[in-house]
Parts: C-alpha cells; structure tokens; sequence
C-alpha cells in the first residue's frame, strides 16, 4: 500500500475535541511506538479559526477577531482523512521536533506559540 500520509500534508481531523478541524503532519509513525502500537501522526492545526472583520469594528475588535487559537496534537491515522493539498514545513518542524514536547505542558505552550 502506498505511503501518502507524510509531512506537510494537510488533514482533516474526523474525530474527538478537534473533529472537522484542519491540521498539518508534522511527523508521521507508520509502525507505532512502544506507547502507541499503532500508526498516528503528530500534527499542528488551527483549533479556532479568525472571524470576519468589518469596516465600521474598531481596531481592537479587529485584532481580537483576527487571532487564531493553534493546537499540537498525535492523533491515529484511522481518525485523519487527507487533502490534496501539502505545505512546506521548515518554520514547523523546527518548533514541534518529536511527541515528547506534548508531555511537558509548558514545551507545549511553548510549541503552539510557534506554530501560530
């Protein structure tokens, strides 16, 4: 079977707190790990979106509008469905390297503020 879940693949998260969400492999396990015997991926996604912005909103209505929440998570692969779109992952690689990072909550904030 091929191998079309790699990095920088844009996914759709199907199930749990984040179903219907986008979200982007940073780092694939096809065979699983000793903790999870199963084929996941760690993937950074967008948890809120940004709102539509008017003309007549004032410029902090406008900041607060236009944020995005990020999110880092591993996730099964039973539970993505892939795109047909891929992105370059060199600024996200670099923040989010391994699952261990998910561990610690402060090296999660951490990596969700460089994924923003």
């Amino acid at each position: 079977m091929a191998k079309f879940l790699r990095g920088g693949k844009v996914v759709i998260i199907l199930q749990g707190r984040y179903a219907g969400k986008k979200a982007v492999i940073v780092k694939n396990f096809d065979e699983g790990t000793p903790e999870r015997p199963y084929p996941h991926a760690l993937v950074a996604g967008i948890e809120r979106y940004p709102l539509k912005v008017t003309r007549s909103m004032t410029a902090k209505k406008v900041a607060a509008r236009s944020r995005v929440k990020p999110f880092v998570k591993v996730v099964n692969y039973a539970h993505l469905m892939p795109t047909r779109y891929s992105l370059e992952l060199e600024d996200i690689k670099s923040a989010v390297t391994s699952s261990e990072i998910l561990q610690e909550p402060s090296q999660r904030a951490a990596a969700k503020q460089a994924v923003r």
